[in-house]
């Protein structure tokens, strides 16, 4: 399957993954900062923006066409679900990957006795059913959610929705929703040998901070960074401090 990506700069590679129901786009603000002294390559995940939908999303298999596309050695930066997608790539293609920059992301995504780290099943579920029916409304939600109890969220959040459909309309948005309700990657964290910063929001109503606290006591080679008064999008309400981490990581391992 074709994946839609744009690129920008020049230099050593960084891929770029967004999360569920947006796409590269969310990136541009960075990617610019970036372009100097990387090449920035924004990725649409299947079934969103500009990527066409797949039939399912599994993790390993997209892992594995994103190897494909890029087969020289990478950084690779993951928000949310595309941070799932990150965790994937480094642990099953390991020569692939150089570093790994996973923001406000978890290996899994739903709370149960024995992963507190994570929303209750019947949240994410709720998503999914008021999709056929409330569409925009549902996505407009779900990222007023990502930003709840940040500084400025207010206005983040309308810049977010006007570029929410910049790259055409997500046609696939059910099976990534699936890949959320049922991952577990919490097997692959001693897999994942490259070097990584955990970026996370200490408000993050939709991956709690345990999360990022989780995976940087799990990983071999692990940094965390919080950001004490941000949300489930610390690269937007907190951007030059979010940028100061996240430059000094990739410069260390271009």
């Amino acid at each position: 399957m074709s994946l839609f990506i744009e690129s920008h700069g020049r230099g050593s590679d960084v891929v770029l993954l967004h999360g569920w129901g947006l796409h590269g786009g969310v990136f541009d603000r960075i990617a610019a900062n970036l372009a100097g002294e990387f090449c920035v390559h924004l990725v649409d995940l299947p079934g969103h923006g500009g990527s066409a939908a797949a039939a399912s999303f599994h993790p390993d298999t997209i892992a594995g066409q994103l190897a494909e596309r890029f087969p020289l050695p990478v950084q690779v930066v993951g928000w949310s679900l595309g941070g799932l997608i990150a965790q994937h790539w480094a642990a099953r293609h390991p020569g692939n990957v150089k570093s790994l920059a996973l923001i406000a992301t978890s290996p899994r995504f739903v709370r149960d006795d024995s992963w507190p780290h994570a929303q209750q099943r019947a949240a994410i579920e709720g998503v999914g059913a008021s999709l056929d029916t409330a569409f925009e409304q549902t996505l407009e939600r779900f990222l007023a959610l990502q930003l709840l109890g940040a500084p400025a969220a207010r206005q983040t959040l309308a810049a977010l929705k006007e570029q929410m459909f910049a790259h055409g309309r997500p046609q696939g948005l059910l099976p990534a929703l699936d890949c959320l309700l049922a991952a577990d990657a919490r097997e692959l964290a001693p897999l994942i040998t490259c070097p990584v910063g955990l970026f996370y929001g200490a408000r993050d109503a939709i991956t709690p901070i345990g999360a990022g606290r989780w995976l940087a006591a799990a990983l071999p080679d692990a940094t965390l960074y919080e950001f004490a008064q941000a949300s489930h999008a610390p690269f937007l309400s907190h951007e030059s401090e979010f940028l100061q981490h996240l430059r000094h990581h990739l410069e260390q391992y271009a």
